[in-house]
This record gives C-alpha cells, sequence and structure tokens, in this order.
C-alpha cells in the first residue's frame, strides 16, 4: 500500500472529510482493520484565502511546492489537494516535485465519462466556474461545459466562502442551489459537478434531479485506487 501525503486546510471540514472516506474506503476494499497510510500537511486557510482574493499565485504556488516537498520528506508516495481551486497550478506544482500529483479535474472526467454523460454543468468558486485550468481540462476530456450566469456564480460563490467555508448550512442557499441545477437541466446539462469540496455538504444526490459529481469522493476513489496499485 502505498502512503497518500494530502494537502488540506482548505478549509478543514472537507480536509477532514477526505481523511475518513480514505479510510471508509480502504476498509471496504480490504476489509477486516485495514486503513490508509497517510500524511496530511494542513495550512493556514486564512493566509491562502488572502493570497487567492489578490490574485497572488507564485506565492501560493511556493507554498504549494513547500507543503508537498515536506509530505514528500515525510514518506509521501503522491499528493492530492484538497481544494479544487488550487489545482490553478497543479500543473506548475507536479513539475516542482518528484512525486506524482493525482489531479481532482482527472478523477472527476474520468467518471463522467464513465458515465456516458458528455454535457455537464459547474459549481463551485467562481474562479473555477469562471477559470480556464478547470474547464479546458474537462473539455479536453471530450465534455461540453455549462455555467450559471453571472449573478448566479456571485451568489454560489458567496454560499462557498461565506457560508460552507464557516462550516454553515443554510436552508434558503440549498433551495436555491438546487433550482441553479434544474436551471442547468432545462439548458442541457446531463450531471452536475460539485466543483467544491464544501458543496456536498449542502447538496445531496437525493436531493437532487441531475447526478451529481462530488468531486471531493471521486478525488478520493482515485486516491484508494492509485495506493493499492501495484
Amino acid at each position: 500500500m502505498k502512503t497518500i501525503g494530502l494537502i488540506g486546510g482548505m478549509g478543514w471540514e472537507s480536509s477532514a472529510e477526505y481523511y475518513r472516506l480514505i479510510n471508509k474506503q480502504m476498509r471496504e476494499r480490504l476489509g477486516a482493520l485495514h486503513s490508509a497510510k497517510i500524511l496530511m500537511y494542513s495550512v493556514n486557510h486564512q493566509e491562502i484565502n488572502e493570497l487567492e482574493s489578490r490574485d497572488r499565485w507564485p506565492e501560493l504556488l511556493e507554498m504549494m511546492i513547500e507543503s508537498s516537498r515536506k509530505l514528500e520528506k515525510g514518506g509521501a508516495d503522491f499528493i492530492l489537494i484538497c481544494c479544487n481551486l488550487m489545482h490553478k497550478i497543479a500543473d506548475q506544482l507536479q513539475n516542482a516535485i518528484h512525486i506524482p500529483l493525482i489531479h481532482i479535474v482527472d478523477a472527476t472526467s474520468e467518471e463522467i465519462n464513465a458515465a456516458g454523460l458528455t454535457t455537464v454543468g459547474l459549481l463551485g468558486a467562481r474562479a473555477v466556474m469562471e477559470g480556464a485550468f478547470f474547464k479546458n481540462k474537462l473539455e479536453a476530456a471530450g465534455l461540453n461545459v455549462l455555467t450559471p450566469d453571472e449573478g448566479t456564480k456571485e451568489f454560489i460563490n458567496d454560499v462557498v466562502f461565506n457560508e460552507l467555508a464557516f462550516g454553515k448550512i443554510i436552508e434558503e442557499s440549498k433551495g436555491r442551489t438546487l433550482n441553479i441545477i434544474k436551471t442547468l437541466k432545462e439548458n442541457g446539462a446531463q450531471g452536475v459537478i460539485l466543483a467544491c469540496t464544501e458543496l456536498p455538504m449542502l447538496v445531496m444526490q437525493e436531493d437532487s434531479i441531475l447526478p451529481l459529481f462530488d468531486t471531493l469522493m471521486l478525488h478520493v476513489k482515485k486516491a484508494v485506487s492509485f495506493a493499492l496499485e501495484d
């Protein structure tokens, strides 16, 4: 079994969910008392958020490189960044380290393709919904990507950073998000990507009119499979 390195803390609630789900899936795969070999380096979310808000990505890259090298030195065989938005610098990070980085978009697009879907809605932080780094990678996998209008993007972004980042689950926001999913369906979406690791705390599959692709869960699934490969 390979040792999984996690860069967490963005925010810590979803990082804790990574830890829980990786171990849960490992036990389901191997049985008995099996659990995963995991190292986590948890960053300060406030520092990360301040740099993101000022678009200071070179500094964020240096922080991610430092975090990755600490995990690598500690014995991690590969790395996951427990945050969708931070994958904006995933390619540069991979070039700076010596162990594999499991990309959250690769894990997601593989699952969508396996489901036979061609058109998906994308919900997450504004920078994820608008950023070429996420959409281009999905399109390179043969997928058509739909995003909401400007006002809706602002609403989702506000929910992510001012509610979910603080662990707040507000029913009004949940209802509005489910209506957004309905609108995406009317516009041709066959499924919806929850491209924020906290969004699954707000909306679940049983609530949705469309299949939901939880990037956190799919990232975990790919990580467990990779950890168990020979």
